[in-house]
């Protein structure tokens, strides 16, 4: 069965909290090059998104079905009235966003190759300066799941502020989930001691390695789960997926065999994926599968909320879709 703390949330206002970074992402495809002094390319495609370790997250939860509320920052420009709309139209409850004056919505210009590649341009913006005041606690934890994602490009929040965010929410006896973004040998000192309040560690494999310095996917595992974690969660890219429990649980789930678009908000939809299966109770098997499902579907276009239709209709991509052998 599935590893879970406080998932009865009958009584709670939402089913999940997602805490974290809130990107505008504007995205291309396919670009193969960029066109020399001040000429013009042309592309098949241009897309804005709501983007980041938070925002592609929820809004994935939001149309995989759960009560899903949005914790984060925007600006006060165009970009923010973007944003906010775009959450509110996929039914996100945006009443814990905070509007920042004076600094712009965080954003990024993605350039899609046609091998899926993604380098990006961003703005730090207003994330930098977002944190979670003890006034809006009882909200947040209005959930039986809080996920913080985007560690790592949240300046204010980043370190002391996260462990003491992370620490309530297991108090008030809250599943805790966690990503990051932009993982270094240096992030690793802003991770490691929120590790013993995160249920769910679930960074991609280059992510854990670069922070733990191991190389293998068992040896990374050990890593985090002696360092306090409940449980690692690996999103491996093609590979597919690893999960380890300190309870000695452990599961190297293959990917499906998709034709890949774009892997831009692939790891966000892990998370809601994976989150999504919290909510469900699947054991721990399906909820990867699930996860992976959730993630293959965002592949198959272009952006963080591409593919994604339902909770049902991602079922139905688990049952049609073949692992890679």
């Amino acid at each position: 069965m599935i590893h879970k703390n406080n998932l009865q949330g009958a009584a709670m206002r939402y089913d999940v909290s997602v805490i974290g970074l809130y990107i505008l992402d504007v995205l291309g495809r396919p670009v193969s090059r960029i066109p020399e002094r001040g000429n013009v390319e042309f592309i098949d495609e241009i897309r804005l998104t709501v983007a980041g370790t938070a925002g592609g997250t929820v809004v994935d939860t939001a149309k995989l079905g759960l009560r899903s509320l949005a914790v984060g920052a925007v600006g006060n420009d165009e970009k923010a009235d973007f944003v906010l709309a775009t959450l509110a139209k996929f039914g996100v409850d945006t009443s814990a966003m905070q509007r920042l004056p004076g600094v712009p919505t965080s954003a990024t210009i993605l350039n899609v190759r046609p091998n899926g590649e993604r380098p990006a341009l961003h703005v730090r913006g207003a994330s930098d300066h977002f944190d979670v005041p003890e006034s809006l606690y009882d909200q947040v934890f209005d959930a039986p799941i809080v996920h913080l994602g985007g560690t790592g490009l949240l300046k204010t929040l980043d370190g002391e502020r996260s462990r003491i965010l992370l620490q309530e929410a297991k108090r008030r006896g809250r599943t805790v989930t966690f990503d990051l973004i932009a993982a270094s040998r240096e992030t690793a000192g802003l991770v490691l001691p929120l590790l013993p309040h995160i249920d769910y560690f679930m960074p991609s494999i280059e992510e854990a390695r670069d922070m733990s310095g191991r190389s293998t996917v068992e040896d990374c595992a050990a890593f985090y789960l002696d360092a306090g974690a409940a449980c690692c969660v690996f999103t491996l890219g093609g590979e597919g997926a690893y999960y380890a429990h300190r309870d000695g649980t452990r599961l190297a789930v293959p990917a499906y065999d998709i034709a890949v678009v774009d892997t831009t908000g692939c790891g966000d939809a892990f998370d809601a994926g994976f989150i999504t299966a919290l909510h469900h109770r699947m054991d721990p098997e399906a909820a990867v599968r699930f996860a992976q499902a959730a993630a293959g579907l965002v592949a198959t276009g272009l952006g963080s909320d591409a593919g994604i239709v339902s909770f049902e209709h991602t079922q139905e991509q688990m049952r049609r879709w073949r692992v890679k052998g």
